[in-house]
């Protein structure tokens, strides 16, 4: 790689951290820290939201599938992108009535205290996995194009990633992310992409030499993108890191209408990034490790310079991902499990405080982690089975089942996570079964739980902050 492509990407590093800087001086309080003082517009929200949900899956990942099944390898991002937008379009109003930070504070208020602790311990594990996988990614990236020990190449980008958050909290990641989503956009559809298709010869030659199959929508395989529709439409959902995006949000508008938009653009990045997985395929044919298709296409094809600006932004994707989940993981520590339990009545400094100091540890750990798993897609498989499998069910009846009880829901994430890491333990991390098995698991206990303890009434706010009654809770 060119010196000149080094130190571009070294700049661009220079600057996240010089824009963290500047972003954490706006963070004077717990609510700036978290969640950017509910204050965005529509630019700032869609741009930080859209960067949070593409990050190493979508363009790593993304790439690697596009090198071995062609267009179907797009399917991974387009069930990104479709889960967001149903998270748009149906419960975007329901979530911010709640006015909380956390999911699991919502689980909190709608069940009880017992199912925002167990919640908050799933999503922060979910959370923190899929952080692991964007330290992967930028390692990769940069092992592959500098040539620094993949080791060395994990602690610098999850180091560079992990001092703007602790700084700023959620303005740092939003403004860093605003420059990222620029970059990573500008990279990939007005460079890599036109670029890939020129250096592949052409569609033309895209159709000659590529098998049919690469050309189908189900190359992939039904099972596989049904697979994807588990793990990442139901995942986009309940995921933390997208419903602390959600209450950064000025208006209800802003963030119904951001959303939608997210997730559109995620569909177009889906596909462009498996089309330039494709031409990899006929620039690269012998590649040994498909994970390295979208790098490796990126010094084979793109001049000096525009190299380093590309690379840059598919490290800002990463980066972005890494910020925004790792802040997460950090959130629900912080607000549902010490403040909850520990520290009742600290006061607004000391809980900012307590929150940089929870995401250093949970930073450094991420990188531990990523050292030892060294594979984005794995890392991520477990991330979204266990967010899918076990969070979804006791959310959405949460909102729309007015019977569904605290003990139900207690007790339904408790037994639909061990059904899932038992079935992933057993049948391999590929599986789609242990997901099929942990939200029918969900399903069963959330309803039978929850009918059987009918008699025991008390009364709750419903999603509407209304007062209902004949919902049982486990503490009473």
């Amino acid at each position: 790689m060119n010196i000149i492509d080094v130190l571009i990407m070294v700049g661009y590093f220079a600057v996240l951290v010089g824009v963290g800087i500047i972003g954490s001086r706006r963070a004077k309080t717990a609510e700036d820290y978290i969640l950017a003082g509910r204050n965005l517009g529509f630019f700032m929200y869609f741009g930080c939201l859209t960067a949070v949900i593409l990050g190493g899956a979508s363009t790593i990942g993304s790439a690697q599938l596009g090198y071995k099944y062609g267009l179907s390898g797009m399917w991974l991002v387009f069930m990104l992108g479709f889960g967001i937008m149903l998270l748009g379009l149906f419960l975007i109003k329901r979530i911010t009535n709640f006015k909380v930070m956390t999911i699991s504070e919502f689980l909190g208020k709608r069940f009880n205290a017992q199912t925002q602790l167990i919640s908050a311990l799933v999503a922060s594990i979910y959370a923190m996995m899929v952080t692991v996988t964007q330290v992967i990614g930028m390692g990769t990236i940069l092992n592959v194009l500098i040539g620094w020990n993949l080791t060395i190449s994990m602690l610098v980008g999850g180091g560079v990633v992990l001092f703007y958050t602790i700084l700023g909290g959620m303005w740092s990641v939003t403004m860093t992310d605003i420059v990222q989503f620029l970059v990573m956009t500008i990279g990939i559809f007005v460079f890599m992409l036109p670029m890939s298709i020129s250096s592949a010869g052409g569609w033309s030659q895209l159709s000659l030499q590529l098998p049919n199959t690469y050309f189908s929508l189900s190359g992939i395989g039904s099972t596989q993108i049904f697979h994807y529709f588990l793990l990442f439409g139901l995942g986009m959902v309940v995921a933390q890191d997208i419903w602390q995006r959600v209450f950064t949000a000025k208006t209800i508008k802003i963030a119904r209408t951001g959303t939608v938009f997210a997730g559109i653009y995620s569909l177009l990045y889906g596909l462009a990034i498996s089309v330039i997985g494709m031409c990899a395929f006929i620039v690269l044919p012998n590649l040994q490790d498909t994970q390295n298709a979208f790098a490796s296409m990126a010094t084979e094809t793109l001049p000096v310079g525009i190299l380093g600006f590309v690379l840059a932004g598919v490290i800002s994707a990463l980066m972005s991902t890494a910020s925004g989940t790792l802040l997460a993981s950090s959130t629900l520590i912080t607000n549902d499990i010490l403040k909850t339990y520990f520290f009742k009545n600290i006061k607004d400094k000391q809980f900012l405080i307590l929150s940089r100091t929870v995401t250093s540890i949970i930073g450094i750990a991420t990188i531990v982690f990523a050292l030892w798993i060294q594979n984005v897609l794995v890392a991520l498989d477990v991330a979204y089975a266990v967010l899918s499998g076990a969070v979804f069910v006791p959310v959405i009846l949460g909102f729309f089942w007015k019977k569904a009880t605290a003990k139900a829901a207690f007790y339904s994430i408790i037994a639909s996570t061990i059904t899932i890491l038992t079935g992933l333990a057993i049948e391999g991390i590929s599986s789609t079964n242990p997901i099929l098995y942990g939200i029918a698991t969900s399903v069963v206990v959330m309803v039978l739980v929850s009918l059987v303890g009918q008699y025991q009434k008390q009364s709750v706010p419903d999603y509407q902050g209304n007062v209902s009654s004949g919902v049982d809770r486990i503490d009473s």
